[in-house]
């Protein structure tokens, strides 16, 4: 019998819009687990025009009855779940019960800022576009053992060790990474200590063996959804490698990053923009110059929820999408922002490219390999009419279900659900995939 869970993650280099897809599924799930990533994650929900930007904190807290859990594999900001978990209260959501962060995740303090901060500015440092918000170097610390983790944050005497020795070592790396640049005062250690010793006492309620929670679930016959966060190609292993983030975002981070074993996931569901977009630096064969790009970016509103950034836009890539759907198993793919491109008489599609002279449709491993890639297009018709707010697949513009319908053939996986506008209620949702998730319910 196949389990009552779900993966949901992104299927290109994150911003798909997996934060409202999240929500609309999470109606069917008794919780919805984080497994990945830190604060530099971006969700925007819009539920009857209001607007929610989730950052740490799971979307199924949205859902009455529907818990939120922050899980192992996640890099945990405590000054920054609090304050998220304040506002997310200021919009008359209960979070009492029904947000429980793990024991085992690893914490973000201020010298994780500090250390990627100068070293995304160090001289000869090529750029890779991070947020500086401490996710990077906190992971590295959690893989050389020195880390800190919630369990640690909450035992006072082991806190100020921890704190006291780290902010001797990292004030001595940041004064090398600046080198001769003017460098920031150094860490006071004590100040640091007492932000956090109060910070602890207040995230201790939320503090729980999640693994054990969200195995208890599944085995009581509760249904669970793991929320990914970025993308498939920003995977610390499967992405394009150095432009990437430091946690894997692809589904096989749900066990890890969870505590719930692989044979528990029983579907993945991948996410992908009708186009493509890309934030900060990086490789992106497809990238669109120009006035074209410039009008879906407008379109689309592509702007990071998290940062402002502007996102880079390009056409939809079917190898792009094929290895994403292959290294993550997916079987379902949710399309958002078909609406955005109701304007083109014409959409190009990349198919397959040109290396070398060579016709492939296998992603290079390299960056070098990457940025010789020339997109071959095929051309599909557009169908120059609002698709907004559709809500049933039957009703949208014969060419817009054969653009769909191309996705589906080309990536190996079924198109089931279909968003055509920002608010959750504009969402269509095809009668096979309905039926996988009503057998998720709880």
């Amino acid at each position: 019998m196949r389990a009552k869970s779900a993966v949901v993650l992104g299927a290109q280099w994150g911003d798909e819009g997996k934060g409202k897809i999240v929500d609309v599924l999470s109606d069917h799930f008794s919780a919805v687990a984080r497994y990945a990533g830190g604060h530099n994650a971006g969700h925007t929900v819009i539920i009857s025009g209001e607007k929610f930007i989730l950052q740490l904190i799971p979307c199924g807290v949205l859902r009455k009855g529907c818990k939120g859990v922050i899980g192992n594999g996640v890099v945990l900001d405590p000054i920054a779940f609090l304050s998220e978990a304040d506002r997310i209260r200021q919009h008359g959501v209960q979070l009492d019960g029904a947000l429980f962060v793990s024991n085992r995740a690893q914490v973000i303090l201020p010298y994780h800022r500090m250390i990627e901060l100068a070293s995304e500015s160090a001289p000869g440092r090529k750029k890779i576009g991070t947020t500086s918000r401490g996710i990077g170097p906190a992971y590295e610390d959690k893989m050389s053992r020195g880390g800190l983790r919630v369990v640690d944050l909450l035992n006072t005497a082991l806190l100020k060790d921890h704190i006291d020795a780290a902010c001797e070592q990292k004030n001595s790396i940041v004064r090398a990474l600046f080198g001769s640049q003017q460098q920031p005062g150094p860490l006071d250690a004590a100040q640091i200590f007492d932000l956090y010793a109060e910070a602890a006492e207040k995230l201790r309620p939320y503090v729980c063996d999640t693994a054990r929670l969200l195995n208890g679930i599944l085995h009581s016959g509760g249904s669970v959804m793991f929320e990914g966060a970025q993308g498939t190609l920003l995977d610390i292993d499967h992405g394009t490698y150095p432009y990437v983030t430091s946690s894997s975002a692809t589904a096989g981070g749900a066990a890890t990053g969870t505590g719930v074993g692989p044979t528990a996931i029983g579907t993945v569901i991948a996410v992908t923009k009708a186009y493509v977009t890309r934030v900060g630096e990086g490789p992106f064969p497809t990238e669109i110059s120009g006035p074209v790009g410039e009008e879906i970016g407008r379109r689309g509103n592509e702007f990071g929820a998290v940062t402002g950034r502007k996102r880079r836009c390009g056409w939809l890539d079917i190898p792009l999408l094929r290895y994403s759907n292959t290294i993550n198993s997916a079987e379902w793919l949710v399309v958002t922002k078909l609406d955005v491109l109701d304007h083109l008489a014409e959409i190009p599609v990349c198919t397959a490219y040109e290396i070398d002279g060579k016709l492939t449709d296998e992603i290079p491993a390299d960056i070098s390999g990457i940025n010789k890639i020339v997109p071959r297009y095929t051309t599909l018709k557009g169908w120059q009419s609002n698709t907004e707010d559709i809500r049933d697949f039957d009703d949208l513009p014969a060419a817009a279900k054969e653009y769909l319908r191309f996705q589906e053939r080309e990536s190996g996986a079924k198109v089931g659900m279909v968003s055509t506008g920002p608010d959750r209620e504009q969402t269509m949702i095809l009668p096979e995939f309905a039926a996988a998730l009503e057998a998720m319910r709880p």
